[in-house]
Order: C-alpha cells, then sequence, then structure tokens
C-alpha cells in the first residue's frame, strides 16, 4: 500500500512538472511548441524537455548583462555538471550571484533533466554538455566569426548538435535511422536563417557570424545549401507526426529567407499561421 502511495504521488508530481514544461516551453518558444505538439506522448516530453536543456543554457549564451567571462565559466563548469549525475546544488551554487538575473529555464535546469525518460535522459545531457562546452569556447573568443571553418564549427554547436540529438531521439523513440551530417545541415540551416535576421543588431554589440569577405549573399548561400540537406533529411522519416514536426520549421526557415531576399525583415504572424496550415494540410 505504502509503495502504491508513493508511486501515486511520484506520477502526480510529474504531470505537475509535464505541465509547468509544457507552460515555460510557450513562454520560451512558440515557434517550437508548434510542431511539438504533433508529437505523441513520450517522444513529446523528451523532444520538450531535451529542447529546454538546450534553452536553458542558451539564455546563458545570449544574456545581454553578464560579462564574457562570466558566461565562459558558467557555461564551462554547467557542461562538466552535466557529464556525470547531476548535482543540482553544485549547479545551484554555480548560478547563485547571477540568479536574479537569469531566466526560469535555466535556473530549473534540473527539472527538465529529471522529467525527460531514464532512457535517454544521458543522451539529451551529453548532448547538451557538449553544446556548453561549445559555447563556451565561443564566448571566450567574443563570437567573432572569420572563416568558413569557424562559421561551420559555431553553428555546430548551437543547432547542429540539436540535429544530431533529434537524431538519437527518433532512433530511440520510433526506430527511425537518419544521417549525422544531413542531422547537422538541418541545424546550421535553422541557425543562418537568425543570423541572417539578427545580422543589423548583431553588429550593434560587437559580434560578426559573417566570415571575413563574405557578402549577404554569400551567407543566403550557406543558409541555401544547408536547407537543401534537411530538405534530403526529411526523406529519411516516414513517422508522420515526427515528420510534422520537422517539416514545420523547415518550411518556416525556406519562407523567411525568401521574405529577407525581398527585402523584409522577417514573415508575418499570418504568413506563418499560413505556412503551418499548408504543411499540416499536405
Amino acid at each position: 500500500m505504502l509503495y502504491t502511495d508513493r508511486r501515486k504521488s511520484k506520477l502526480t508530481q510529474q504531470r505537475k512538472l509535464y505541465k509547468e514544461a509544457m507552460t515555460v516551453l510557450k513562454a520560451t518558444s512558440r515557434t517550437f511548441f508548434i510542431p511539438i505538439t504533433f508529437l505523441e506522448k513520450e517522444l513529446k516530453t523528451t523532444v520538450a524537455t531535451a529542447y529546454l536543456c538546450m534553452r536553458a543554457i542558451d539564455e546563458i549564451e545570449d544574456h545581454e548583462e553578464l560579462p564574457n567571462d562570466v558566461k565562459t565559466n558558467l557555461l564551462s563548469e554547467t557542461s562538466k555538471l552535466l557529464l556525470k549525475p547531476f548535482d543540482n546544488e553544485a549547479y545551484m551554487a554555480l548560478l547563485e550571484p547571477y540568479a536574479d538575473q537569469l531566466p526560469e529555464v535555466t535556473l530549473r535546469l534540473a527539472d527538465w533533466l529529471s522529467l525527460c525518460p531514464d532512457e535517454i535522459r544521458d543522451t539529451v545531457a551529453a548532448s547538451t554538455s557538449e553544446m556548453a562546452e561549445g559555447m563556451a569556447k565561443w564566448a571566450a573568443k567574443g563570437w567573432i566569426v572569420k572563416t568558413k571553418e569557424d562559421l561551420d564549427e559555431y553553428t555546430y554547436y548551437v543547432a547542429g548538435l540539436v540535429g544530431t540529438m533529434l537524431s538519437e531521439i527518433w532512433r530511440w523513440g520510433a526506430g527511425i535511422e537518419t544521417d549525422r551530417d544531413l542531422a547537422i545541415g538541418y541545424g546550421r540551416g535553422l541557425q543562418v536563417v537568425n543570423i541572417l535576421r539578427n545580422q543589423d543588431e548583431d553588429k550593434e554589440r560587437g559580434v560578426s557570424f559573417v566570415p571575413e569577405g563574405w557578402t549577404r549573399d554569400d551567407l543566403f548561400k550557406y543558409a541555401e545549401d544547408n536547407l537543401t540537406k534537411a530538405d534530403e533529411y526529411n526523406k529519411s522519416i516516414s513517422k508522420r507526426s515526427i515528420l510534422m514536426f520537422c517539416k514545420i520549421p523547415l518550411a518556416l526557415a525556406h519562407k523567411t529567407l525568401e521574405a529577407m531576399r525581398k527585402g523584409h525583415e522577417k514573415m508575418t504572424r499570418q504568413e506563418v499561421e499560413q505556412t503551418v496550415e499548408e504543411v499540416t494540410a499536405e
């Protein structure tokens, strides 16, 4: 009886945590929240929590007030904590001097890890750890990209890793095999669309993700080449719920590139909604 009560209590806590995770996810990324709703229950939980783990460290990298040396240290130390059973006390002690400056998604990294299914948690933690290590490296460099190799490396750490992690999740949860290089290209393509969209803003804060000698057209070509890999990646996915998850961000990326080619900063809300309707109607 005691075991049954404990089990019920744990399930109640997990359900509560899941609802909180989805609330934070929706507040953090409405664009990502839409495709994730197409996934079935266990995959939905896994992808949502994996995204929140990566968003937790991304908020450190993108923070507008933390000095670069602080970001480097926080990201590097978090990377180390993720490579062993996660010690939340050590993590909170690490963040404590900056806790009032950091968002909920970052402060609750341990919650997102705990909600992730046991069988795939180490994979999510390892991918997030590698991302944090890469972000720490680029924070120390001040995010100054000088060569195509630099751009390849940076976009691998901040987005290609999302692609490879999702491929691991598809293999575990649905038995779907995908190509690693295409998965990285998918992530890179989405990231470079963001770089193009935020180019002026990045310049204002002294950051450059454009290799020396490159024009904006070169960056468009780089994005298009990688989005072509993303198109190929999607061809290997036979399960409709996962395919819908993958197709929506890709369709939005293609349409955003098209809008920027015409001189618009981004898609309108109506265009976003129309694109989602078009993809889901296929």
